[in-house]
């Protein structure tokens, strides 16, 4: 098997504004980073996505680094990832994702993503440590495309009394689009009326597998996408080391469809959330994750800059 691709670092303050200075040093022209964000405070069903980072990075030492479905190698591209470890997290509260997004905000907010074609992939935790890089990116990109997979809408304006849930984080993205910003999403089985309402009337819903991947195609290969792909987007006959499970997802070839399509576009960045690696005590989920990794990883990679 291949060496472990990611090394497992830890920031030690989110408050430093030495650390912050260090940390925005590492961050690095024509590199993908890596960054994880074990928050799972407003988890309303089953906890456990706080130890997802770890695990994404515990079990590449099992994993292939080559993929067959794109025909790229992580080895041969090492050189450009950087794993800039975990932002901390003192407890599960509040206030503690509130300090750990405002300084991811903070940090990346003073780099210019894409004069420096820096990209930035965000490991939950629950869906609402998306918040942070999705607003980055939408204010760095004026014209953005979002493609949201997922089995829950997350367009409630709040949940269970947190306004930054992980069933709002769409709902809270939306609160920064601008004129040239879009969503696109699929996979969604599961919302309010209200929710699905508001995607028929604004057509962010593909409803088949055909429908969703001719959209992403035809997407000018010059406007940056971003991806967040709550691993719930799954089945969970397939993945069901995961918080909220619907029945009716999707399955690993419809995300390497997707993949497919993505390593020709301008794939600017992505967050891959909701792995609750103890929930599945087999460890299947988990090798499921760390391949959804590494074919985004090797799908936002290009070889020239």
């Amino acid at each position: 098997m291949s060496e472990p691709v990611f090394q497992n670092l830890n920031f030690e303050s989110v408050q430093n504004s030495f650390m912050e200075i260090e940390h925005i040093k590492s961050i690095i022209k024509n590199k993908i980073h890596l960054l994880g964000f074990g928050f799972d405070g407003s988890a309303c069903f089953r906890k456990g996505t706080r130890n997802g980072p770890n695990a994404f990075r515990d079990i590449s030492y099992g994993i292939e680094t080559y993929s067959p479905y794109l025909d790229r190698d992580i080895e041969t591209i090492e050189k450009d990832i950087v794993d800039l470890g975990n932002l901390f997290v003192s407890d599960q509260s509040e206030r503690s994702w509130h300090e750990a997004t405002n300084y991811l905000i903070d940090v990346f907010g003073k780099v210019p993503l894409r004069e420096k074609n820096v990209k930035l992939i965000t490991l939950g935790g629950e869906h609402s440590i998306s918040y942070g890089p999705i607003k980055t990116y939408l204010e760095e990109y004026e014209d953005l495309i979002i493609i949201h997979l997922d089995a829950h809408a997350d367009l409630r304006d709040g949940f269970e009394g947190y306004h930054y849930s992980h069933a709002s984080i769409i709902r809270r993205s939306l609160d920064h689009f601008k004129k040239g910003h879009e969503l696109i999403q699929y996979g969604i089985r599961s919302g309010t009326k209200e929710e699905y309402d508001y995607m028929k009337s604004h057509q962010t819903l593909k409803t088949s597998r055909k429908e969703f991947l001719d959209s992403v195609n035809a997407i000018n290969n010059q406007r940056p996408i971003y991806l967040t792909c709550d691993l719930d987007y799954f089945d969970p006959s397939f993945f069901p080391g995961t918080g909220t499970p619907e029945p009716g997802g999707e399955d690993f070839h419809s995300f390497i469809s997707l993949m497919k399509i993505l390593k020709d576009k301008n794939f600017v960045g992505a967050d891959l959330v909701e792995l609750a690696p103890e929930i599945d005590s087999t460890g299947n989920s988990s090798v499921f994750a760390a391949k959804v990794l590494r074919e985004t990883i090797l799908a936002m990679h290009k070889d020239k800059r």
